[in-house]
């Protein structure tokens, strides 16, 4: 049995594309919509989803949450974005291949390819990447980070080729403002690092050489230890410079330009912010992040 969840909040405009990709593979779809106000809950229930909503706090949480309300007698669970779909080809591999896989394997790895202002994206050392979306029920979740979270398991995974397709039909001023409010997310798991104010959650790797780990090893034990806002342009002249990003065109520029560097600088310039709060006006690092960036820990 392969439940799918998929986390909602005014996808009007995407979840029929995504809950249609699933009804080959899945044995049920559990949507956990935070009280959307478009047409979310009636386009999941067309499509014979359970839904039940949670006011949202972080993905993370939501997500764990959401692991408690799956039938119990669930084998398998798969992790998928309102604006995420899956490709034919992966839906006839874990047809195919999921039921094969021994007690063994905890997880599926599989490809995800992204498109911006609704063309694909191509280069810049990133696509596709390897993501964990599917997992065996009870042993897995998601880390409990405030961004850029991953699911973890303790046991062994296999690759799949089939790939899922990232393709958020929104517009450009509604992307910059979900990165707005992801800038500040990714801000406090910086500063986490650096003050140790929660627990700290992280599947950082180099062993077994999978994608996930090793690019959050980087980031946490190389990139945080660069300047800040210096680390942004460098990043961003890896993408688009060495790893050949400028051959993705007008909408890769844009793309490129905005999550690669803009977005990146816009998180140090938060870090920045909340720092100098504490230092003029004596605040501890909880209650800055709390009067800056509006995040209540």
């Amino acid at each position: 049995m392969t439940w799918s969840k998929v986390l909602t909040y005014n996808e009007s405009l995407h979840l029929a594309r995504c809950l249609a990709s699933l009804r080959e593979v899945a044995t049920g779809i559990l949507v956990v919509d935070s009280f959307s106000t478009d047409d979310t809950m009636e386009i999941a229930g067309a499509h014979d989803a359970r839904v039940v909503q949670r006011a949202w706090v972080n993905y993370a949480t939501q997500f764990n949450w959401a692991l408690t309300q799956v039938d119990a007698e669930t084998d398998w669970v798969l992790r998928l974005d309102a604006d995420d779909y899956l490709t034919p080809d992966l839906i006839a591999e874990i047809r195919a291949r999921l039921p094969t896989l021994g007690p063994e394997v905890d997880g599926v790895h599989c490809g995800r390819r992204m498109t911006f202002l609704r063309q694909p994206i191509r280069h810049g050392g990133l696509f596709p990447v390897r993501v964990l979306r599917l997992f065996r029920y009870g042993r897995g979740e998601c880390e409990h980070r405030w961004m850029d979270e991953h699911i973890k398991v303790a046991g062994s995974t296999v690759e799949f080729a089939g790939e899922l397709i990232d393709d958020n039909l929104q517009s450009l001023t509604w992307w910059t403002e979900k990165h707005n409010r992801y800038a500040s997310r990714e801000a406090v798991d910086l500063l986490n690092l650096e003050y140790g104010f929660m627990p700290h959650d992280t599947v950082a790797s180099l062993r077994g050489g999978q994608q996930a780990g090793v690019k959050r090893w980087l980031k946490e034990r190389v990139y945080t230890r660069l300047p800040g806002g210096l680390r942004a342009f460098a990043y961003f002249f890896y993408r688009y410079v060495i790893r050949l990003g400028f051959l993705d065109g007008q909408a890769g520029a844009a793309f490129h330009v905005l999550q690669g560097f803009w977005y990146r600088y816009l998180v140090d310039a938060k870090v920045a912010e909340v720092k100098r709060a504490m230092r003029e006006r004596g605040w501890d690092v909880r209650t800055a992040i709390g009067e800056v960036l509006g995040i209540r820990l």
